[in-house]
């Protein structure tokens, strides 16, 4: 499947909001296992009048299944998203859902309520690195004492020959999901200056800074890995 892409140019909006679900899946390695994670580990940080944001929270589906894992619970769940289109396609997906609204701004201009769990899924990496600290900052500030932050990234590795093997592997895995030279070249070209990863110690740099202390990683496969980081 192609996406409409231009050199330095990749967008979340337009017509690759339709083919956005499928694609996804096939590009980042345990997607929806890591859907299910987060879940699991919302039972250890949502009770009854619990507020959860996830930011940029796309077309929805990590929104949908938090939801359904917590529908015997009276929680607020928050959706994120700057783009319009991607915002569209969540609320038509999510309007049989009472407790669950989404909100089309940028997350530095958003009030945001005192919450048990804030969930960036694959998100901070398009944001430019330059405020990338003010939005942590502000996650810390804004999360209740013991609450979490889950954050999902794309890593760069700790130097230039760990960094091969992980661009080698993860080459390999694209080409196994059926993206052919073309399609991953393409994409390449799309992402520069818009994809900007950290490594892992970028991360947790970023983390700490912040404020939090507690934090551990939750799930790794080669250059993709998640981190619960409690206040």
């Amino acid at each position: 499947m192609r996406m409409n892409l231009d050199n330095a140019n990749w967008s979340f909006s337009g017509e690759n909001v339709k083919k956005f679900d499928d694609h996804i899946l096939k590009s980042v390695p345990l997607y929806k296992e890591g859907h299910n994670l987060i879940c699991q580990l919302s039972d250890f940080f949502l009770s009854n009048n619990s507020i959860c944001y996830e930011i940029g929270c796309s077309t929805g589906n990590l929104l949908e299944n938090l939801a359904e894992h917590n529908k015997s619970k009276s929680i607020k769940i928050i959706g994120i998203e700057v783009e319009k289109d991607m915002v569209n396609s969540a609320q038509k997906k999510l309007s049989s859902f009472s407790n669950i609204e989404i909100l089309c701004d940028d997350i530095l201009n958003v009030d945001l309520e005192k919450s048990d769990l804030i969930i960036s899924y694959y998100t901070i990496q398009f944001i430019k690195p330059r405020i990338r600290q003010l939005i942590f900052s502000k996650i810390y500030e804004s999360l209740n004492w013991g609450g979490a932050f889950l954050l999902f990234e794309k890593v760069r590795g700790p130097d230039a020959r760990f960094q091969d093997i992980l661009t080698a592997l993860y080459t390999d895995f694209k080409l196994e999901q059926g993206f052919s030279k073309d399609d991953i070249l393409d994409k390449t070209r799309s992402l520069k200056g818009i994809l900007e990863p950290f490594s892992t110690q970028g991360n947790l740099d970023l983390l700490d800074r912040a404020g939090f202390k507690d934090i551990t990683t939750i799930m790794k496969y080669v250059c993709f890995e998640g981190f619960l980081a409690i206040k």
